[in-house]
């Protein structure tokens, strides 16, 4: 719908506030003030928020921001403002792009959460930058807006579970809309969680942004809070339901369907005790092993087998990071990221859903995604199980100063990471060094959903997959041959203000 086609009503008084209260703000004009009547509305508190965030220039945003949170802006407020902000504004089709405005911010408070006092507000103030880029692309694209609930269209709440998976299945956007909203205003955060994770990996469309979209805007809600849920979902089912230009897959027999269906087939092929196999090595690098040249169909049968062979998914997860890894290390983009990206989202999901038959589907898509996003098997010398260690000329911070000093994004400088961690050298003083780059030269949504992505997943790998996988990460990090980031100099100039 086209934002400009609406007239909105001003806000209440009572909404705004009394403008006496607000001596040094600056003027609103009546036409700023309006809110379409056909868009999605927040609740109350909330709503002159997004309002402000939506209406403010670029060039003016960060100012305009820094001297609200001089004035009280809380931190979840100015979270929850710019996530729905995007949720309102910026179109989920394809969930990338221009969307990554509201997939960065659940990374962006990562990074906050990470921050020493003085850097603490940077990387949200420059996802709000990212989103007003977002919301000027959307307007020249269409000026897409999320708008009102068809309220005569909702299931009565008795039948909204099985109205949601019935139009789930059949692809059917406004009768899944319906439904959705009517589970938010009845039902738990974790039974709807685990009815989106049903759909998030079933299809190979938007290269695993679908699922990465269910679990980051999940976390966020975790922060902001689950008042603010309905219209986060219903932009979710609207990008799971995005078919790229595809006819109906519900009637059809498409080649990003095809692993899904076929892993439905056989999750009777899983032995009940599933989740009680025994860690195994063996196991993940047989994943690996076959990561590099199996099919997506192969592959889901392959980690079958080695489940009825008594392994713990937690060995297979294992060997999923691992090729994620590798092919990053193989082929160094946006492709091989998005592959590390997905895999960190399944995997939280995958802890979060208690539904069994959810949870065994996840882990077969997780695996079948992997040579999606490796395209044809191609020879390679590259093995994350085979990276050398080689003697070190320095140790210590040092080591590491020389590695970030100099350039990064290339298997040589993954294999001198490898062999500083494997001399014993904390990881955390990595991690560390990682995130002081991303916030003063990272430029792009993905260099922050990267790095919330790997410094979250290495914890839970296996001792003996953790320092080639951290290695593996250098080539899609920032180092100081990067130029710095602009705008968190426009940020750190609106802070000393």
């Amino acid at each position: 719908m086209n934002r400009r086609r609406f007239l909105g009503t001003a806000f209440s008084a009572a909404a705004l506030g009394d403008p006496k209260l607000w001596p040094n703000l600056p003027r609103v004009c009546a036409k700023e003030a309006r809110l379409p009547q056909a868009w999605v509305r927040f609740h109350p508190d909330l709503e002159p928020v997004v309002h402000w965030i939506e209406n403010t220039p670029r060039e003016r945003i960060l100012g305009e921001a820094v001297h609200r949170i001089r004035r009280g802006l809380a931190y979840r407020d100015l979270l929850a403002g710019l996530f729905l902000a995007g949720i309102r504004q910026v179109q989920p089709r394809p969930i990338g792009f221009k969307f990554h405005a509201v997939l960065v911010v659940n990374s962006a408070h990562l990074a906050s959460l990470e921050s020493g006092e003085t850097d603490r507000w940077h990387p949200i103030l420059w996802a709000l930058h990212r989103f007003k880029l977002s919301q000027e692309a959307d307007e020249r694209e269409g000026d897409w807006a999320l708008g009102a609930v068809e309220e005569s269209k909702l299931p009565p709440s008795h039948l909204a579970r099985s109205a949601f998976i019935e139009a789930m299945e059949r692809w059917d956007e406004s009768a899944a809309d319906a439904a959705i909203t009517a589970l938010a205003r009845t039902a738990g955060a974790h039974e709807i969680f685990d009815l989106l994770c049903r759909f998030g990996l079933r299809d190979f469309r938007e290269i695993g942004h679908k699922q990465i979209y269910i679990s980051n805007a999940f976390r966020v809600l975790d922060v902001i809070g689950w008042r603010h849920a309905e219209p986060v979902l219903r932009g979710i089912v609207y990008g799971l339901l995005d078919t790229d230009r595809d006819p109906n897959p519900s009637k059809s027999d498409l080649p990003a369907d095809r692993p899904g269906r076929r892993n439905r087939e056989r999750l009777k092929d899983i032995p009940d005790p599933w989740l009680a196999g025994r860690p195994n090595d063996d196991t993940s690098r047989r994943i690996l092993a076959a990561c590099r040249d199996a099919s997506a169909i192969d592959l889901g049968e392959i980690v079958i087998q080695s489940l009825r062979q008594g392994s713990s998914p937690a060995s297979i997860f294992d060997g999923l990071h691992a090729a994620t890894a590798e092919l990053l290390l193989r082929e160094p983009g946006l492709v091989s990221m998005h592959a590390w990206t997905t895999t960190n989202a399944a995997r939280y999901a995958w802890n979060r859903v208690s539904h069994d038959e959810t949870r065994r589907f996840m882990l077969l898509q997780n695996a079948s995604f992997i040579p999606l996003f490796r395209g044809q098997p191609k020879k390679s010398t590259v093995a994350l199980d085979q990276l050398p260690v080689e003697p070190l000329e320095e140790s210590g911070p040092e080591a590491l100063h020389k590695l970030f000093e100099g350039p990064i994004r290339q298997p040589g400088a993954a294999i001198r990471l490898h062999s500083w961690l494997e001399a014993g050298h904390d990881p955390g003083a990595f991690a560390a060094t990682a995130r002081r780059f991303l916030f003063a030269k990272g430029t792009d949504a993905h260099d922050y959903k990267f790095c919330s992505a790997f410094l979250e997943d290495y914890p839970h790998i296996a001792p003996r997959w953790r320092n080639p996988f951290l290695a593996a990460s250098i080539l899609y990090l920032r180092g100081a041959q990067d130029p710095d980031n602009a705008v968190i100099q426009q940020i750190r100039e609106a802070l000393k203000s």
